[in-house]
């Protein structure tokens, strides 16, 4: 299948199939409601922290979150992935969320699943956490799937 990969800071990679551009998940390069699968893994807790060359902006994390949100296509899925527990910034490393945050931010999207990696010691996968697991966590790894209702 091929697959699209786009990254601020594009690879040079020789795969059968996939294609690397560049592109900024602030400002991305698609129509509203036209990306049928979307997945975006551990990369925007690091928006706008200024760590790979990016410009500071301290709501980075949110424009990038709206921008999925925008290109999502009605019947679409979209794979999120980010650190969940205790909520805060590390600068500039990375934020950590709250499981509320996320969800409010996708209002609108369906959240069809939600898995949790957590802390050590535990590091086996637990399916449909709670939230009150996934807020406890100093560094966990929430896995949202989210779709877009059908218009």
């Amino acid at each position: 299948m091929p697959v699209s990969f786009y990254d601020y800071r594009p690879v040079s990679l020789g795969l059968s199939g996939l294609e690397s551009k560049r592109g900024d998940l602030m400002a991305l390069p698609f129509d509203d409601k036209s990306v049928l699968s979307l997945s975006c893994m551990h990369v925007v807790e690091h928006v706008g922290l200024g760590r790979y060359g990016e410009p500071l902006d301290p709501d980075g994390d949110i424009h990038a979150m709206r921008e999925l949100k925008r290109v999502l296509a009605p019947g679409g899925t979209l794979l999120f992935v980010v650190p969940v527990g205790r909520s805060r910034i590390m600068f500039n490393a990375h934020r950590i969320y709250f499981i509320e945050q996320i969800i409010a931010e996708f209002s609108g999207l369906t959240l069809i699943e939600f898995s949790l990696i957590p802390d050590f010691p535990r590091l086996e996968i637990v399916l449909n956490a709670s939230h009150d697991l996934a807020n406890s966590q100093e560094y966990g790894c929430g896995c949202f799937r989210f779709t877009r209702p059908l218009e």
